[in-house]
């Protein structure tokens, strides 16, 4: 049965621990709601795509608590420093190319070797990715092709049969989700403008395809 908890203190505990256990959970972002789950490991990914009802060919975004985590991840160019710098902490996914020795999950992106990730604007959801100490998964909280989840009355409805425990953070303030920008080329590419308006972008970056 799914556990419905408050975004307090042991609410989080509870989340960190399920997610240790393997879980996936939904959890309130800076943007939408969430489906988290441990980006570190196999099988709990694997688990995400079935509760999104996603194909393998859209990777899962991740999310992670700070810079520093975020670079022992990926490698970030001087464009993506520079955003990073710029609108860290924030509801921009910066796409990179994984290290080597990168712990994050292959599953994340069976297709290929980049991943999106993010560091959220939001102290309750960057709580919670300090208890449990490794990053998490943050696709928008819906079945694909569905409307994503504002609230956790929403991502029960929605989903409260396929995941573990949904943390109650009260309605999203933003509409929209992240905006992503693929980092990996020559030049730094819009994937999709969310939360976070071109403009914005182009202030910081001249360059950006």
């Amino acid at each position: 049965m799914t556990r419905l908890l408050p975004e307090d203190p042991a609410g989080i505990a509870a989340a960190a621990e399920t997610l240790r256990a393997g879980g996936v959970i939904v959890m309130p972002t800076d943007t939408l709601y969430g489906i988290g789950a441990d980006a570190t490991n196999e099988a709990a990914v694997a688990r995400v795509f079935e509760v999104k009802g996603r194909g393998d060919d859209k990777p899962l975004l991740v999310l992670a608590p700070d810079l520093a985590t975020v670079e022992r991840e990926v490698m970030l160019s001087s464009s993506a420093r520079t955003l990073a710098d710029r609108f860290w902490p924030g509801p921009l996914t910066l796409i990179a190319s994984r290290r080597p020795d990168a712990s994050l999950a292959r599953g994340l992106n069976p297709a290929g070797t980049s991943i999106g990730l993010r560091v959220p604007d939001r102290p309750a959801t960057l709580a919670l990715l300090r208890a449990f100490g490794r990053p998490i998964t943050a696709p928008s909280a819906n079945r694909t092709g569905d409307a994503p989840a504002r609230s956790a009355p929403e991502a029960l409805r929605a989903l409260g049969t396929l995941v573990d425990l949904v943390l109650d953070g009260g309605a999203s303030k933003e509409s929209r989700p992240s905006t992503i920008i693929d980092c990996t080329g020559a030049r730094p590419r819009l994937v999709r403008e969310g939360a976070l308006a071109r403009a914005s972008i182009q202030s910081t970056i001249r360059e950006l395809d």
